[in-house]
């Protein structure tokens, strides 16, 4: 393919990208539609597929984006600190997810919000997914290596132990079992408290977001990057 057919083709595609995420901010991801992409680009309905077979393809491609976008943001957020900073690091990496969330509402919706019935997201997107939560193992991983331990051990069931093993052989990272379900658990709690300021969950009960999301990560810090106590 000549440079010009490659950048024209490239083009396309980051506006066909472009107009489903229009579509998904209006509409939700549940009603992308690749002939109403085609309409509005002015081509033929069947012309779309050169670029995506299908509308899964389409989704898939768009939640590969969102998750890399998400991951860059995280990466950029952690690079300026020192690696024993783990406190500025989980502050500025749990900020970047809540500023990027609240200025990509329609590509947070797609990686975070409701399933689009029918689509089984494939194996290119795992590494993609992964990129934030790496970034937040690596700040606790060299925050126990400082000597900042979990305030608590909670108990691990046999069913949630075997879990576990398995995501440490799959993912290829080393923790401490209850560390780590203490880690799904920041996680978790991280991205919950996102999505009930991002959709109004908490209206009428919180005023101020963003001091809200800001006390909530304080308290998930200390709680898994507690400051050793003296003896």
């Amino acid at each position: 393919m000549s440079g010009l057919r490659a950048r024209v083709r490239a083009e396309l595609l980051a506006e066909i990208k472009r107009l489903a995420r229009d579509q998904m901010r209006e509409h939700g991801p549940a009603s992308l539609s690749l002939r109403a992409i085609a309409r509005d680009l002015g081509m033929a309905s069947s012309a779309i597929y050169r670029y995506f077979a299908s509308r899964d393809d389409l989704l898939t491609a768009l939640i590969i984006d969102a998750y890399d976008d998400l991951g860059e943001r995280a990466e950029a957020a952690d690079a300026p600190f020192a690696r024993t900073d783990v406190d500025g690091r989980f502050r500025a990496v749990t900020h970047a997810a809540y500023e990027w969330a609240r200025a990509e509402p329609a590509q947070y919706g797609l990686i975070f919000g409701t399933p689009v019935p029918g689509y089984a997201a494939p194996e290119d997107t795992i590494g993609p997914a992964t990129r934030y939560s790496q970034v937040l193992v690596g700040i606790l991983a060299d925050g126990l290596a400082v000597g900042r331990r979990p305030t608590r051990v909670p108990h691990i069931s046999p069913s949630v132990g075997t879990d576990l093993t398995a995501l440490e052989l799959r993912t290829g990272i080393h923790l401490d079992p209850a560390v780590m379900l203490l880690g799904i658990h920041v996680w978790t709690s991280l991205f919950g408290t996102i999505t009930f300021l991002l959709y109004g969950h908490l209206h009428n009960v919180v005023v101020d977001d963003d001091a809200f999301f800001a006390d909530i990560v304080d308290h998930l810090a200390a709680e898994i990057l507690a400051e050793p106590t003296s003896t």
